[in-house]
């Protein structure tokens, strides 16, 4: 059952973990953690974008009050929940990476199935400029 995992931290520890894992998953479309972490995560994103599907006052008053950046709510209400407008569920995977080199953690990527993330020109990659094609001496003449 989704919720009952203590991840080795108290309860207010543990509970700011997950909110900043969200926010950052909201953010990003994808993060990398251990695997029980991963699950904790997902079943709390599912329920953040099930939120977001309302899109009632009530609902974006809930989804702040557990997601602190209120940019990150923003997307989830105009961007991420309308692309899961016809989905019931399901709307974050989880993959597993391997072991961890340095203690042997389990390992996985999780990720919003079907978001692609819009970066931005100042953010991600830089847009090559194109240069224009030389003529040649046959085109001049």
């Amino acid at each position: 059952m989704p919720g009952t995992r203590k991840l080795g931290r108290k309860t207010a520890h543990r509970n700011l973990m997950l909110r900043g894992m969200v926010t950052f998953l909201i953010e990003n479309g994808s993060i990398e953690t251990t695997y029980t972490r991963a699950k904790e995560v997902s079943s709390l994103a599912d329920k953040m974008i099930t939120l977001g599907k309302e899109n009632t006052l009530a609902s974006r008053r809930q989804a702040l009050a557990f997601i602190p950046k209120e940019t990150a709510v923003k997307k989830l209400f105009s961007e991420i929940a309308p692309l899961y407008a016809e989905r019931n569920g399901g709307y974050t995977a989880v993959y597993k990476l391997g072991p961890r080199r340095g203690d042997g953690a389990e390992m996985a990527k999780i990720v919003l199935v079907g978001y692609e993330p819009v970066t931005d020109d100042k953010k991600g990659k830089k847009a090559k400029k194109e240069k224009p094609a030389k003529e040649s001496k046959a085109d001049q003449e």
